[in-house]
């Protein structure tokens, strides 16, 4: 790859993109449609930036870890999620991911507590107990060398687990439904960011309707769930918090103590308001999706990952073994679980969930040099920037000890985005983090998944990156 041109100095004017050619009227619309990762391959191929025409649409990638710093830390305040995201809105509403200005700023507040630090070692002990139990259903319904989609199984397991950790709620029993309604719901809004007319989802065309209706499964669950969890925590002569009043932002009151939506249920603002149920509907489908979309592709493109190399997978093995013993995986055991926990860092680098970001300029912007102009949509693709020849040696290939100290110290922060940067990095990391750990290390201390000989495995680049058409493996016990 060649390098992009030396930066603009402060004194020398800003200089114009290059624009990647593309149809008269669409641009370069229906390429992003066919090979959306080639195009931007195509774009980065000379230069850290490149311009794109999307009908009316200017669009700009910037693939250089200082631009990235740019938009999304030093003048994120110039940047708002993209006009893209209106699908995704109209499945989760305004939650934390879609959500801008005070909005959002109240409930990161409100929702912040939920995901403190002193709450992993229950979670931890949750997501070892829900993958033993997983693996014991695998064993007790299949045989050795037997066929199952591991994309599938981790879609169940991890909304399992988001639904106990978080909610306080058994959903495995509901799996195959709510996980139905999500892939409907994901996959329309998907479609929707890349039709040409959007149709508004309430008129009643054949793809609406089941989107309706997959939304409507979403919207109960939420409502029951919170329903649920707003009687557990009346007190008896229903006037005032059981024992005691909610203070401030995060409190808690009676039984909302003992899950993160119990605590979000109860916790108010500085002026005291409290989440409507509309607000607190959104959060939930949020942190379902979130929650359980991301960790459940993390974990199915590693465990691929692991069965392409057979050296790594026995390492993991090893690792876990002799940390963990014969009792169950727990948080006291992931500081030394260091391999298996560079395997996940490498996996991410790969194969990241979260794929891309996109933010809108509200004013026009100078990005290291180059011209940013107001309404402008800028994107931040990490399936690129973790690929960077610049950045990382071998790109393509699955190297977990990169990871070491040595070797890592040098590498500017904004090159490794899997969770995004800045005031909007995901909130859930951490819980996304000691999810993955546990599980994988619960996983392969019993199993090893193969993947399924002449299986052909694409990613396939939507709201999330996904195993087009899931990922059919072979389980052998250990």
């Amino acid at each position: 790859m060649a390098m992009a041109p030396p930066l603009a100095s402060d004194s020398l004017p800003p200089r114009r993109i290059p624009q990647h050619p593309g149809l008269p009227l669409f641009g370069s619309f229906l390429e992003a449609l066919r090979n959306p990762l080639g195009l931007l391959f195509d774009g980065t191929r000379n230069a850290d930036y490149a311009r794109y025409r999307f009908g009316p649409m200017t669009y700009i990638l910037v693939n250089d870890p200082e631009g990235v710093q740019h938009v999304l830390v030093k003048n994120a305040a110039n940047y708002v999620k993209s006009r893209t995201y209106d699908g995704v809105r109209h499945v989760i509403g305004a939650g934390l991911l879609t959500s801008e200005g005070e909005t959002w700023r109240r409930n990161r507040k409100l929702v912040q507590p939920a995901f403190h630090g002193t709450r992993h070692l229950a979670f931890a002990q949750a997501f070892a107990r829900g993958t033993d139990a997983a693996v014991d259903r695998w064993l007790g319904e299949h045989a050795d060398g037997a066929r199952l989609d591991a994309h599938a199984e981790m879609m169940r397991l991890t909304l399992g687990l988001v639904g106990e950790t978080l909610f306080g709620v058994d959903l495995d029993g509901e799996a195959a439904r709510i996980g139905h309604a999500l892939d409907v719901t994901i996959r329309w809004a998907q479609a929707h960011i890349q039709s040409v007319v959007r149709v508004h989802p309430r008129i009643p065309t054949p793809s609406n309707v089941r989107f309706r209706r997959a939304l409507a499964t979403l919207d109960a669950t939420a409502l029951r769930i919170i329903g649920e969890r707003r009687r557990e925590a009346r007190p008896p002569n229903g006037d005032g918090a059981a024992n005691g009043s909610s203070t401030g932002a995060g409190s808690t009151a009676g039984a909302t103590q003992r899950d993160p939506l119990g605590e979000l249920i109860a916790a108010h603002d500085d002026a005291g308001k409290k989440l409507t149920d509309t607000e607190l509907r959104d959060e939930v489908l949020t942190l379902v999706l979130a929650g359980h979309e991301t960790t459940a592709n993390n974990l199915t493109w590693t465990l691929m990952l692991l069965s392409q190399h057979p050296d790594v997978e026995r390492r993991v093995f090893e690792e876990v073994e002799r940390v963990v013993g014969q009792g169950p995986v727990r948080l006291s055991h992931l500081p030394a679980l260091e391999y298996t926990e560079r395997v996940l860092s490498e996996s991410l680098r790969l194969l990241p969930p979260a794929w891309m970001l996109e933010r809108d300029a509200l004013a026009d912007d100078v990005v290291c040099g180059w011209q940013v102009p107001r309404g402008a949509t800028v994107a931040v693709c990490a399936y690129l920037l973790h690929r960077h020849r610049r950045y990382w040696d071998n790109p393509e290939g699955f190297d977990p000890d990169r990871w070491l100290p040595e070797r890592s110290a040098a590498r500017p922060r904004g090159a490794y985005l899997p969770f995004g940067d800045g005031p909007r990095v995901c909130i859930g990391k951490s819980f996304a983090l000691i999810e993955a750990k546990v599980c994988l290390a619960a996983m392969v201390r019993r199993v090893r998944l193969e993947l399924e000989p002449g299986a052909r495995i694409e990613p396939e680049p939507g709201v999330t990156l996904r195993p087009r058409g899931g990922m059919p493996m072979r389980l052998w016990r250990r």
